[in-house]
């Protein structure tokens, strides 16, 4: 340091003197005493040449030390890796991929430990930070044991509710799709699978109610939520056991004894269920017929999951021909001749069934498409009228009206007319004569119109009468007043079509 301060004091003076010199223009006395002076400088820069000498030696002995230096560290320098855990450092790794591997295969070996058990072992927590330092000291072994050792495996499952209430706890959400899959398969129809729905002949007897359908939708009647949850391995259910408590909600069998005095309508009122269902879990009863001391079941399951079918089913269905009339005075009311025949037609209906757990609780006409048009037949008819004579051409018994249920086969049973929703007003279908107006249990208030032509027409759980037997009635005449009395579920009109004692299906006769 002491050379470097020398030899930059010598070079400092000799500047000095040069610029001095070159202010002297022509005074020779300056000049003279100029260079004395110079010649002192010199002789002193003789005395201290070693010195500067020394001096530049080690400056630059000084850098080349450096230089060396610099290039050892730098051959020494290497990349190492902060490791975190939520942001507290666990030590160093050489390389990152360690960490980024570990991530990535620690959860799935965890996993094959704990074969019965779905686990989570959270490692978003684990960071890393990148430094070039040197001669560093990593432990890639000591970091991962460490990392083993801070992160513990946490059991989990899904809890399965249904409408907020948990059910079960299961292993994960595959084990919660495949239960309810499984309450779900007894109520897709095969028809799920077919491209086309199979058309119910018109003198077919099969039941709408198990007929072929088409699947449209299928889905919960309550709320079900599948949620992931830490778990003890011990709250797991046996998927088996949550499918069985899905579908009947452990419910033990139940066994009703007939007594003297009973009737399949009276014990489903007594026990607060329908007729049909006494049919449909004792299929030997016969013709309504009961022996006291016979054991039925009633055994009424209430599914903690029900299960809602939307299916499509097509029927054909005959549309019945009208009859044109032309009047002969000569012939008295009620003798006709025929001129030429009629011919009934045919139309595909579409009918939309609802079921909840197999059972079929709506159906809805949502389609009619005219396959044949009927052929109107042509008759000659005398005049001399007898009063309450109907037309041979019904109308519809109630305004706005709208199909709750079909005519055909129900679970079994027939269901001899329609059910009809509306304006509440119910009328005559056509001219006649009120033969019989009262109460039964099935029907309720009721009311049997004679159209004195070898047809009659039935209304059924009328809220209330509004004619009485022997009034004669002409089409549109008001008859009663909608209701739900008797053996009925909801406000509406049961109607019934007989020709010669038999009965028909309306909707041969009513069209939209």
């Amino acid at each position: 340091m002491t050379g470097f301060r020398g030899m930059r004091f010598v070079m400092d003076l000799i500047e000095r003197f040069k610029a001095k010199r070159e202010s002297l223009t022509g005074n020779e006395s300056d000049k003279q005493q100029h260079e004395t002076t110079t010649t002192t400088t010199l002789a002193v820069m003789k005395r201290h040449k070693w010195p500067l000498i020394l001096g530049a030696g080690a400056i630059a002995l000084t850098g080349a030390i450096t230089i060396a230096g610099h290039q050892y560290v730098e051959a020494n320098m290497e990349n190492v890796y902060h490791v975190m855990l939520n942001n507290q450092e666990i030590g160093l790794v050489s390389d990152s991929k360690i960490i980024d591997e570990y991530k990535q295969n620690r959860p799935q070996e965890v996993q094959k430990n704990y074969p019965d058990v779905h686990v989570v072992l959270e490692t978003n927590g684990i960071t890393y930070r990148a430094e070039r330092a040197y001669n560093a000291k990593t432990d890639n072994e000591a970091v991962i044991a460490s990392l083993n050792s801070l992160l513990v495996p946490q059991p989990t499952g899904v809890e399965l509710k249904v409408d907020g209430k948990v059910v079960a706890i299961v292993k994960d959400q595959e084990t919660a799709d495949r239960i309810l899959e499984q309450v779900q398969a007894p109520f897709i129809t095969k028809a799920k699978e077919s491209a086309k729905v199979a058309v119910l002949s018109t003198s077919s007897n099969e039941d709408i109610s198990t007929a072929p359908s088409e699947l449209d939708k299928v889905e919960f009647v309550q709320q079900v939520e599948k949620v992931e949850v830490p778990i003890e391995p011990k709250d797991l259910a046996n998927p088996d056991d949550v499918v069985k408590k899905l579908q009947t909600g452990d419910v033990q069998p139940a066994k009703y004894t007939v007594v003297e005095g009973d009737c399949v309508s009276c014990i489903a009122k007594k026990l607060g269920i329908s007729k049909q269902f006494i049919y449909d879990k004792n299929p030997g009863i016969q013709d309504d017929k009961l022996k006291i001391g016979n054991q039925l079941d009633v055994t009424v399951l209430q599914p903690t999951l029900s299960v809602k079918t939307t299916e499509k089913v097509v029927q054909n269905q005959e549309i019945q021909y009208d009859t044109e009339y032309v009047k002969d005075d000569s012939m008295r009311v009620g003798v006709v001749q025929p001129i030429s025949p009629g011919k009934n037609g045919l139309k595909k209906v579409t009918i939309q069934v609802t079921k909840v757990n197999g059972l079929m609780t709506g159906e809805t006409v949502v389609n009619e498409e005219i396959i044949d048009q009927p052929v109107t037949a042509k008759v000659k008819k005398g005049t001399k009228v007898i009063k309450g004579e109907g037309s041979g051409k019904f109308a519809w018994p109630v305004v706005s009206p709208s199909i709750s249920s079909t005519y055909g086969m129900r679970w079994g049973k027939l269901h001899k007319g329609i059910d009809i929703t509306g304006n509440k007003n119910i009328m005559a279908a056509d001219n006649g004569k009120v033969i019989e107006t009262g109460y039964k249990s099935d029907y309720g208030n009721y009311i049997i119109i004679n159209h004195l032509n070898g047809y009659e027409t039935l209304y059924g759980h009328l809220s209330k009468i509004t004619t009485s037997e022997g009034t004669i009635v002409e089409k549109g005449d008001k008859i009663g007043i909608m209701g739900s009395t008797g053996d009925s579920t909801g406000v509406h009109l049961h109607f019934e079509v007989h020709k010669s004692g038999g009965v028909q299906n309306p909707l041969k006769y009513l069209n939209r």
